[in-house]
Order: structure tokens, then C-alpha cells, then sequence
């Protein structure tokens, strides 16, 4: 059998082959939580988007993710993909993405090929988030801005798309026990949504 690779070509050959038909149904936290009556009242969804930023390095990419700053009001100290909200003056997605990933870590959007997008990813708090895949030559040093992101690091992409470093934890919210995938690596907890969108990754175009 021949040795899996995880580098940059090797993901837009995988987006060809596979990612015909895996924009049709949503995804997200409603997947390991299906009992969630609110996440099917899709007229509430608010529009957001994720840059998942892949660096092509020889070899073996990374994936850059961030740490939200310890100050922010809502998923402080998390680990997350740069995004937010879709304004209304984005042309598209896509630039919603590269808008937040330019103000969040100071990525030139023109230093960015997109190459495609996962399914929407459904949030409990009423978020419709579309990720974003770009790649970006290596050389790229993240610039977070305090405001928003403590710092930025990037995580070997085969970690990630390696179905052994995945989990699934639970926490009580709301009352109820609430289900998310994890992917500990070292003395960083990635779980929740940013968990999902990488799990998603993983399903749609890395699993056997």
C-alpha cells in the first residue's frame, strides 16, 4: 500500500476527486447532538466564514490555527480557525474569509489560492459557518492582532487528518450533556467547532 501523503497537492488532487457533492447537506454540532430542536430553524442562521489556512511545505503542510484572545467576551482562550461574520459588503464567502484572515493574523489575501470549501457547519448558537480551504506558500509569518487572537501556530496537517488523534468529549450546557470532537496536540485543546470543521475535513476527503 502506498505511503499517505498530506501535502498541498495532494489536497487539491483529494478536492477533485471527492468533493463533488459534499457541499449538499450541512453539517455540524447537530451531527453528535441530534435531539437539538434549535438547529434546525435555519431561517435564524447567521452567515459566518473560516479560512482554513494550508501551508505548502515539502513534504508534509500545516494547517495554522489561532488562540482567541483571553479578553474577548464570547469563546475566549479557544482555539480557532480565523473568521467571523459574512458583512454585508463581502462579495462572497470566500472574502469574508480572507477579509478575517488578514485582520485577525495579517495574511495577504493575494498570498492565498483558494481551492475549495467544506459544508456549512451548523453552530448552537446560530452560526452557519462555511470553511474556506486556501493554500499559502511556506514563508508566511502570522502578525495576530491583540484585539482579537493571544497567538497563532500551526499543526501538521497529518496530525490532524489522522482519525487516532480524534476524540469525543461532552460537557453540560443548557442542562443537557453537549457531544464534540477533540484533537489534543501537546498543551493545545482543539475541540467544539474548530474540532468539527477539521473532523469534517477528515470524513470528506481523507477517510478510507
Amino acid at each position: 500500500m502506498p505511503e499517505r501523503r498530506f501535502d498541498a497537492a495532494d489536497l487539491r488532487a483529494r478536492l477533485v476527486t471527492r468533493g463533488v457533492g459534499a457541499l449538499e447537506h450541512d453539517t455540524g454540532d447537530h451531527v453528535l447532538n441530534p435531539d437539538w430542536e434549535q438547529l434546525a430553524e435555519r431561517a435564524t442562521a447567521r452567515e459566518a466564514a473560516v479560512l482554513v489556512p494550508v501551508v505548502d511545505r515539502p513534504g508534509e503542510a500545516g494547517v495554522i490555527l489561532t488562540t482567541r484572545a483571553a479578553h474577548l467576551r464570547k469563546h475566549s482562550g479557544q482555539i480557532a480557525f480565523p473568521g467571523g461574520s459574512v458583512d454585508a459588503s463581502d462579495p462572497s464567502v470566500e472574502a469574508a474569509a480572507l477579509r478575517e484572515a488578514h485582520e485577525e493574523v495579517g495574511l495577504d489575501p493575494d498570498r492565498v489560492e483558494v481551492i475549495g470549501r467544506l459544508p456549512r457547519y451548523r453552530t448552537t448558537t446560530g452560526f452557519r459557518i462555511t470553511p474556506v480551504i486556501g493554500i499559502i506558500e511556506a514563508g508566511f509569518v502570522p502578525r495576530p492582532d491583540p484585539s482579537e487572537v493571544a497567538d497563532a501556530f500551526e499543526v501538521p496537517l497529518g496530525f490532524l487528518m489522522n482519525a487516532a488523534n480524534h476524540a469525543k468529549g461532552s460537557r453540560v450546557w443548557e442542562g443537557k450533556p453537549r457531544y464534540f470532537y477533540t484533537m489534543p496536540f501537546g498543551d493545545r485543546y482543539i475541540w467544539g467547532v474548530t474540532a468539527g470543521i477539521l473532523r469534517t475535513l477528515y470524513e470528506r476527503l481523507y477517510a478510507s
